[in-house]
């Protein structure tokens, strides 16, 4: 009985589409590609000494929040809609959002610094090896985490403990703090305020780095006298702008706007393009566009068939 009183009650994805089984099995193959396309690079990456250079680690690291983020999600939708078992634990409902707010909010940092390693290679190139030293990456990489820890701590903690009078129906299909805000029967204006500002330290500061950081790089670019020089770099930040958009455009609107200024089917929406479909795609945009990494495939490869 207490735990039916404390237990949240997760509506699902899309709960009154009319083939939602199809719907379903479609996330399922998609978190399957995504997983596998990620450990793939992180594979790839790891077993080839020429990709042990800060960019590929630094995307070693995005295919890794990437694999963990889409885990801590899609597993436990489709155990809900499968088993019909939609409830979730007051704990459970905690660490998923902490989880999921940890590994965004790196990914945000992460994003960030391959911009800026980016900025080093192209704009600095002479300078790259002092300023992107392996000890200074990994201390990057540490920093991006602990940020992450303490911003998903303190945003999973506070609003955890916010009253809930009514229902404890979650209008998504995980556990997301604007949606946990929706059920408080307190006012938590005061809380969605500090949720804008936080996403303006975390996610529009971040992006206007990311936008000087190009900005400069597409000046040296169009400087450059080698058009096969140009054409390398260009690919490379192109792959990366792509993949920066996918993962801001969606989370600036999630989260810079108040929960009321919009529904519970676009924030679902928004977070299966973010949190599902995008994981799935960055491997593709990498690796596609990226003669190291297919080179490293078909090395792999030829293993393999040996």
């Amino acid at each position: 009985n207490k735990s039916s009183i404390t237990d949240f009650i997760l509506v699902g994805l899309f709960p009154e589409f009319q083939h939602a089984i199809v719907l379903n099995f479609m996330i399922i193959f998609i978190y399957i590609l995504a997983f596998l396309g990620n450990m793939l690079l992180i594979v790839l990456i790891w077993g080839d000494s020429r990709l042990h250079t800060p960019m590929y680690i630094l995307l070693s690291q995005l295919s890794l929040i990437d694999l963990t983020l889409t885990s801590t999600i899609v597993p436990k939708m489709a155990s809900n809609f499968f088993t019909g078992k939609r409830t979730i634990s007051w704990i459970g409902c905690g660490t998923q959002s902490f989880f999921f707010l940890l590994l965004g909010m790196s990914e945000c940092l992460i994003l960030t610094l391959m911009a800026y390693d980016r900025y080093v290679a192209v704009c600095h190139p002479l300078r790259y090896p002092i300023i992107m030293s392996p000890r200074f990456c990994m201390h990057m990489i540490l920093s991006c985490w602990i940020g992450g820890f303490i911003s998903s701590f303190i945003h999973t903690v506070y609003p955890m403990h916010f009253p809930i009078c009514g229902s404890r129906e979650i209008h998504h299909f995980f556990c997301e703090v604007p949606v946990l805000i929706k059920l408080s029967c307190e006012d938590t204006s005061v809380y969605q305020l500090v949720v804008v500002v936080t996403s303006i330290v975390l996610l529009v500061v971040p992006f206007s780095l990311i936008t000087v950081s190009y900005t400069l790089i597409f000046l040296t670019v169009f400087r450059m006298s080698s058009v096969k020089g140009r054409k390398k770099t260009l690919a490379t930040c192109s792959s990366h702008l792509t993949v920066v958009s996918l993962f801001f455009g969606p989370n600036i609107f999630i989260y810079m706007t108040f929960t009321s200024s919009h529904s519970a089917e676009q924030d679902q929406a928004l977070s299966v393009f973010s949190n599902i479909l995008t994981p799935m795609l960055n491997p593709l945009i990498y690796s596609l566009r990226n003669k190291e990494v297919v080179t490293a495939l078909r090395k792999l490869t030829g293993k393999c068939m040996i």
